[in-house]
């Protein structure tokens, strides 16, 4: 298993870093698309969306999203103030009562998960030259869930989520808590944040997205428990489905856009 990961990891890894640096504005387009797609087409699996439904709803959005990339289509700022609610607020209170959606209230999840993640993609990376604010984001991702793998091994004692997902813990969170806010006080020095911000208003965002990281890879496993999946898909060598590799980026990324789109 651990050689799977690796060997899947040392193609993915460049993949991605090509895309980010080298793409032009279509081909990245394309890129997030192909991507979102994808992870829309695991929710589907997960929620247990028949043949018919999940043939008609991948159509659907497939549909938008082309529209949207052709057209160049932008979210407005009242639309990211939703995603900031249905990230910082509606979704803590889900985890609590452990919703499971069903039906339209399972497509319009879908949507609320993955639409956005492509949208904030677009904005976090317009162009190769502008990629650093995404890279930043990519990297917070990868610490916060690193640092809280490795901090946990050692020192994990409560769990954070026991019935969701035992294996996490509050020490370790908050160990990657703390890695990431060293991080961002490096990546403010070097201008890599996409916009202006204070001492203690950095702190607070790294704060928000950590928390934000967290709840998003909680969320998909809830949905998985709740849906009785192990992994969203086999796509991914070790690694399972393309929504359990970016299921906590999908949150930050979105999370991260709406605080650059609505501080423009």
């Amino acid at each position: 298993m651990l050689k799977q990961r690796v060997l899947t990891a040392l193609w993915l890894l460049p993949l991605m870093l090509g895309m980010l640096f080298w793409a032009n504005g279509a081909i990245w387009g394309l890129f997030c698309g192909v991507m979102t797609m994808l992870a829309l087409w695991e929710y589907g699996r997960i929620v247990g969306f028949s043949r018919a439904v999940q043939r008609d709803y991948l159509l659907g959005n497939g549909f938008f999203l082309l529209t949207a990339w052709v057209a160049n289509w932008q979210l407005p700022k009242f639309v990211w103030l939703l995603v900031l609610a249905f990230w910082l607020v509606v979704m803590p209170i889900w985890l609590r009562q452990k919703w499971q959606p069903k039906g339209t209230m399972a497509m319009l999840v879908g949507c609320v998960l993955m639409l956005p993640f492509w949208f904030g993609m677009m904005v976090l990376r317009p162009d190769g030259e502008a990629a650093g604010a995404l890279l930043a984001v990519l990297v917070l991702v990868w610490i916060a869930d690193s640092g809280a793998y490795f901090i946990g091994r050692k020192l994990g004692k409560r769990p954070l989520a026991s019935v969701i997902s035992p294996k996490k813990s509050w020490e370790g969170a908050l160990g990657g808590w703390l890695i990431v806010l060293i991080y961002m006080c490096w990546a403010r020095e070097w201008g890599w944040l996409g916009f202006e911000m204070n001492w203690f208003g950095t702190m607070l965002v790294s704060t928000i997205l950590v928390a934000v990281s967290v709840g998003g890879d909680l969320l998909e496993s809830w949905l998985k428990r709740a849906g009785g999946v192990k992994d969203s898909s086999q796509l991914l060598a070790g690694h399972g489905g393309v929504f359990d590799r970016i299921d906590s980026l999908i949150a930050v990324v979105a999370v991260y856009a709406a605080v650059m789109v609505l501080c423009a």
